[in-house]
């Protein structure tokens, strides 16, 4: 394995599986039982990357193991949960009394590309065998660093200070003393997830604390990320005719008044709805040069392929806009954050679309799109996002995976910094996350599959 991998293992940074539950698997994915071949060959390659450097006779063996995979592309990624059990020590050289034998409850991701596989993640840790309760098992690896590598007293009082500037300035309160040291502990963790994630960052992105910081990174996914975009297919769109002509070195759409104020989906994973009303308010500016604040919620309420608060696929969305008639406004149909009965008004509609389109992955082509025809959504990986503050993130391939899109977003613009090139990136979560809102991602490397899910709307 190549050092900045194992690296990255070590650090703990590579994308953490979804625990394993009675819940359906989602679309997209598919369990298997040990039997399956195609199962057996990543749990051997995750057990034989486990066992690498130990001598005969100290090597784990693999007891129990669930799986299921997610395709994409040219390859497969393989989530796996496994017990395994550790030899006796006996050895007075290495343990002054004998031990028995030790079962580890490990969750591996293995990715395979094109037969060749690669470990993208292991934590493991002592479990009893007696109760594997899978609450348990994910409560216990919110906090890796804190359970497992106490941190220095001088360090918790100073993430003390800082916890509490967190929870004067963004208002916090919580149930009980306990709660409230729970989540000073997330929080703690948190920062020093956002430092490594500094560290590895290959643009000029910082990160630090945001108003996520108490929130533990499954409780973040489950509120404000979209599960669908990597799982679902999604409706087919039609190819958009190409722009031929070379973009101009940079762009901008908010200087130009296609661009609504950044809104806030709140606690609803409704990312979707507002990466399409956001292109959908840029379409009509530049066909009808007005623009409107559109309505979310209508398609929260409305849209019955698509999954409200669970998540969405842009495609769905065009075609739900279609089939209603239009879209309301923001002021006649505002935004609730939550799923609601649908109360669309084809007589208030203000805003129709006749199609939508699916765009280049090539990133000098989008860009040329977007300088001509206006912004455009997309979806990305959000890896680092919960701890974003400003500047261009460049996270690493491996931890920004564009196979594992979970957040939608609107492009609406380009340029460089300091030749660090980048995307204006207009985001969900109000003007108090990131630059007022915004985003900006590496452009032209194709960050965090920024380039894999790109459409548009198209107005007569």
């Amino acid at each position: 394995m190549a050092p900045w991998l194992q690296l990255l293992l070590l650090l703990g940074l590579l994308p953490a599986a979804a625990p394993a539950s009675s819940k359906p698997q989602a679309a997209g994915a598919q369990a298997w039982e040990l039997a399956s071949p195609e199962l057996r060959e990543p749990v051997r390659f995750a057990l034989e990357m486990y066992n690498r450097g130990r001598a005969a006779g100290t090597r784990a063996a693999l007891g129990a193991v669930r799986g299921r995979v997610r395709r994409a592309g040219r390859g497969s990624l393989y989530s796996l949960k496994a017990t395994l059990v550790e030899p006796p020590c006996n050895d007075p050289t290495v343990c002054q009394l004998p031990v028995s034998k030790k079962t580890l409850l490990c969750s591996f991701e293995v990715l395979d590309e094109l037969g060749k596989h690669m470990l993208l993640r292991r934590d493991c840790g002592p479990v009893d065998t007696k109760s594997t309760d899978d609450k348990n098992e994910t409560f216990s690896s919110f906090l890796p660093l804190l359970n497992r590598d106490p941190l220095p007293q001088d360090f918790s009082v100073k993430m003390a200070s800082i916890f509490k500037d967190f929870v004067t300035t963004y208002n916090r309160t919580y149930e009980s003393k306990e709660e409230a040291s729970w989540r000073m502990s997330v929080f703690a963790n948190n920062m020093v997830r956002a430092q490594k994630i500094q560290a590895l960052d290959r643009g000029t992105a910082q990160y630090g604390v945001t108003k996520f910081s108490d929130l533990t990174e499954e409780e973040f996914r489950t509120i404000y990320l979209n599960p669908l975009l990597k799982d679902a297919p999604g409706r087919n769109m039609r190819l958009a005719q190409p722009v031929t002509t070379v973009p101009p070195p940079q762009w901008d759409w908010r200087k130009k008044g296609a661009v609504t104020v950044v809104k806030d989906q709140g606690m609803c994973g409704s990312c979707w709805a507002f990466s399409v009303t956001g292109n959908v308010e840029g379409q009509w500016f530049l066909k009808r040069g007005t623009l409107l604040s559109l309505s979310e919620q209508e398609l929260v309420d409305c849209d019955k392929t698509d999954k409200a608060c669970l998540g969405g696929l842009p495609s769905n969305a065009y075609s739900a806009i279609r089939n209603l008639g239009g879209l309301e406004t923001e002021d006649d149909y505002s935004y609730r954050g939550r799923l609601q009965t649908c109360s669309f008004s084809a007589e208030k509609a203000k805003v129709y679309i006749n199609d939508s389109v699916e765009l280049s992955k090539n990133e000098q082509k989008l860009a040329a799109w977007l300088a001509k025809n206006g912004p455009i959504s997309v979806a990305i990986n959000a890896f680092g996002m919960q701890f974003y503050r400003h500047g261009i993130s460049h996270p690493l391939r491996p931890l920004c995976s564009p196979w594992l899109i979970d957040h939608a977003v609107l492009l609406v613009g380009y340029g460089n910094r300091s030749a660090t090139p980048f995307w204006a990136i207009k985001n969900s979560w109000g003007t108090d996350w990131g630059e007022e809102g915004y985003y900006y991602l590496h452009r032209g490397s194709g960050a965090c599959g920024v380039n894999i899910m790109a459409s548009s709307a198209v107005i007569d």
